[in-house]
């Protein structure tokens, strides 16, 4: 039957409906016009014959240009977001038949009207869909709401907020991996580990990513489970009245026994640098995410592990869904959680070669 409705086009529906083409046409797309009669008619003989439209063709057919849009936080060539940008402008190619295009908008994840104000400048182009990194709760809201007035789909990246209700999301279970980190870590330490280090992105109190926020809640949900008197001490790396090696030299100076540390965000070769400069051999430090100076440090031994997350997936997946849902017809999954990829020196080649 399949191989049969394949080769079923419209005007044969509409000679066996005795309707026009231009109806079996408005009853596929949901247009209206059509009588109750007619249309029961023809969506009998389409049911009948399994018959399913051609949306790929169709949209080659129609010529229709499309805009995407996409706020992202402001970053380093070489950071994090790099690769997300990598794998948005690879599937815009790979779709590139469907005329599509990208316009990318920065905001300050350290300022949180940036993301509003960014967010509106997104809303003046008219995309037709938005991928966007959540940002503060009530910003995100005020953000997605404008979005669904206008009827304009939109996706989360690298961290989920489902009760505003995204068209789909595409990221790591942040708690669930902040909590595999501090089992690993603690591995590494061993079982009479009397404190750990927690190095955080921070600036004038903000934290810098919900991600990392909440893989700090996860790695403290496993220590308060497992290791619950072991101290946690945290460090704040990314503070204006300091330069980061002047904070370093005072934290380890006050705490010369600490050996073991993390870092939730993309981040860790602050410390990793720090560490091999002053040889700090014996430190064990888990970070995230494989840019090109953390798996340097990976390398040498400043880094012990490394969770990977596939930024470039996470861009590359968000075109595709936002091409499926408005181009194709295809229904997307909402939920799309990214492996916690788990990596060291001896690994890291192989990962970094393995093809997507």
């Amino acid at each position: 039957m399949d191989e049969i409705s394949e080769r079923i086009r419209i005007k044969d529906i509409a000679k066996m409906s005795n309707v026009s083409v231009g109806t079996v046409d408005r009853v596929l797309h949901n247009r209206g016009g059509v009588s109750k009669e007619n249309y029961e008619r023809v969506k009998s003989i389409m049911d009948k014959l399994h018959y399913r439209p051609n949306m790929y063709a169709s949209a080659l057919a129609s010529n229709k240009k499309y805009l995407f849009g996409c706020l992202l936080p402001i970053h380093k060539v070489g950071e994090y977001w790099t690769a997300v940008e990598d794998g948005i402008q690879e599937a815009i190619k790979a779709y590139s038949d469907f005329n599509i295009s990208i316009t990318i908008n920065y905001y300050d994840p350290f300022k949180y009207s940036s993301f509003l104000i960014s967010g509106n400048e997104l809303l003046a182009q008219k995309p037709d869909g938005v991928m966007l990194t959540p940002s503060d709760p009530k910003m995100t809201e005020q953000f997605t709401t404008a979005l669904r007035k206008q009827d304009i789909p939109y996706i989360f990246l690298d961290f989920n907020m489902p009760a505003l209700n995204p068209l789909a999301f595409y990221g790591q279970n942040s708690v669930q991996s902040g909590y595999l980190a501090a089992k690993f870590l603690m591995l590494m330490a061993g079982k009479q580990t009397k404190e750990v280090a927690v190095f955080r992105q921070i600036k004038d109190g903000i934290i810098g990513s919900n991600q990392q926020e909440h893989r700090e809640v996860g790695f403290r949900q496993y220590m308060k489970e497992h290791f619950s008197e072991c101290k946690i001490l945290s460090m704040d790396v990314h503070n204006r009245d300091f330069k980061e090696e002047h904070t370093l030299e005072l934290f380890f100076k006050e705490h010369p026994n600490i050996t073991n540390g993390i870092t939730f965000n993309s981040k860790a070769y602050i410390i990793g640098e720090f560490l091999e400069k002053h040889q700090f051999t014996a430190f064990n430090l888990m970070g995230y995410d494989l840019l090109k100076r953390n798996v340097v440090c990976l390398k040498k031994g400043s880094i012990s592990m490394i969770i990977a997350q596939k930024p470039e997936d996470q861009g590359y997946r968000g075109v595709s869904s936002l091409c499926d849902h408005l181009i194709l017809k295809k229904t997307i999954t909402p939920i799309n959680y990214m492996p916690i990829d788990l990596l060291t020196a001896e690994n890291i080649d192989f990962y970094m070669n393995f093809p997507r």
